[in-house]
């Protein structure tokens, strides 16, 4: 027989176990997003020669839930002051002696934003910068900051760094991680991140200049079509308001050289001028220039407009364009000594590429000049770029198209590019010899 008490204790039992097996298969069945990761906080560095500026993400449901300041697109205006005084007493950067740096949060912002596992969500954006006390290295310091986390105890900050030019990471190009900073569960306490970015050089900053530089001449696709077509009849004559010629191999050499180094003197010049004066310059009228300067030479090459100052027109529109490369250092914000040394590696890394592709192209440029194919290659090329050049100048007006995105796009493949200036200019190389020495026909009999 079976006493109340036992009745009691298999009850108990029963109810134990339900309890414990009803959640454990909830969990077991349950898949990966019941979990409900939640977005983390993003701190990307610029390091420059005497400050360091931030960008700070942070996921706008949580920055409320820790300040309790709501945020939105309607109220960020309204609620600055109050945002910037929460980041100022949540961001504590301290040189290695110990002493304290400066903050100072500028511009706020929204956006959306996309992580793994968590979907889309809105973010608030705040950019500051943190300057040390005299004396103090940039490049180590202890980075303490505990916005969000304070309150949010599973909450995640990422710190990277985005721009370090003595670290040679100039480009905007990727990130490089230096920490995570979040809660320490055992102390329930929050460690600064200690940032050690070595030593870095002057040497390291102009390498990788001379990389961007070298790089942004092989993908810039209107810098490099607007070259490329004003040499393609370089090697012909004009007469009566039409190529109706050859100049001679010599001539064309000639012509080419002197299109090169005036286009290589005319953005150099305004390179040099625009970035050393920091001169603030609107972009879209240069990018507007650029593409006006691609459509004449489009035209010249089907019509010649300016025979024999090709030299001349290369290095006058060669200042619009010098404008724009100036644009990549102006983004960087050197200062003098490290805008010097990357004005001379950018630009050796211009001219060096340059170079490269021109003497790929001269020995296609050659042969074309004599097939008699010539005539509708050079139409050919000349229309697509001045369809091209139309696109740029329409989207560079405030009228975007699918023939610019086309042609930006053209910059993506500079490996297919380079492939087929080297195996022209081997094809080329190849029919001159052939040619020269295949003997002449014999002459045919006289009947």
């Amino acid at each position: 027989m079976i006493t109340s008490r036992n009745w009691l204790t298999t009850a108990l039992r029963l109810v134990a176990g339900i309890a414990i097996a009803v959640p454990a298969a909830l969990l077991l069945g349950a898949s990966p997003a019941a979990a409900h990761p939640m977005p983390h906080s993003v701190v990307q560095l610029d390091v420059y020669e005497h400050s360091v500026s931030v960008r700070l993400e942070l996921p706008v449901d949580d920055f409320t839930r820790a300040s309790g300041i709501e945020v939105s697109a309607r109220t960020l205006t309204a609620r600055t002051a109050a945002i910037r005084a929460y980041l100022v007493a949540h961001v504590h950067p301290t040189a290695t002696d110990g002493r304290t740096w400066q903050v100072a949060v500028g511009r706020l912002g929204l956006s959306r934003a996309v992580q793994t596992d968590t979907g889309q969500y809105r973010e608030l954006v705040a950019h500051a910068v943190l300057t040390p006390p005299s004396g103090a290295d940039v490049r180590h310091f202890t980075f303490g900051y505990d916005a969000i986390v304070h309150q949010v105890v599973t909450h995640t900050i990422l710190v990277t760094v985005r721009q370090d030019w003595a670290a040679g990471q100039v480009g905007g190009e990727g990130t490089t991680q230096v920490g995570t900073i979040r809660i320490d569960t055992r102390t329930m306490k929050i460690p600064a991140l200690t940032v050690d970015l070595g030593a870095g050089s002057a040497w390291r900053g102009f390498v990788a200049m001379l990389e961007l530089g070298g790089d942004h001449i092989l993908t810039g696709t209107d810098h490099l079509l607007f070259l490329l077509i004003l040499l393609l009849p370089a090697p012909l004559a004009a007469g009566h308001g039409r190529w109706n010629g050859l100049v001679g191999p010599r001539k064309a050499m000639a012509r080419i050289g002197r299109i090169t180094l005036a286009f290589t003197a005319g953005h150099s010049a305004a390179l040099a001028a625009t970035a050393l004066g920091r001169l603030d310059i609107p972009a879209w009228p240069v990018e507007a220039f650029i593409a006006a300067s691609i459509l004449v030479g489009a035209v010249h090459a089907v019509r010649p407009l300016f025979p024999g100052r090709e030299a001349l027109v290369a290095g006058v529109f060669g200042l619009g364009h010098g404008m724009a490369f100036s644009f990549v250092l102006a983004e960087m914000h050197l200062s003098t000594g490290q805008l010097v040394t990357s004005l001379l590696g950018f630009n050796l890394g211009i001219e060096l590429v340059q170079l490269l592709l021109v003497c790929l192209a001269l020995p296609s440029l050659l042969v074309l000049a004599r097939l008699r194919i010539q005539p509708a290659l050079r139409l050919t090329g000349a229309a697509l770029t001045g369809v091209a050049a139309l696109g740029w100048l329409a989207d560079r007006l405030g009228l975007a198209n699918p023939v610019a995105r086309a042609a930006d796009s053209a910059g993506s493949h500079t490996t297919l590019l380079l492939a087929l200036l080297a195996a022209s200019a081997v094809a080329a190389v190849a029919w001159t010899l052939l040619t020269r020495r295949r003997p002449p026909a014999d002459p045919v009999p006289a009947l």
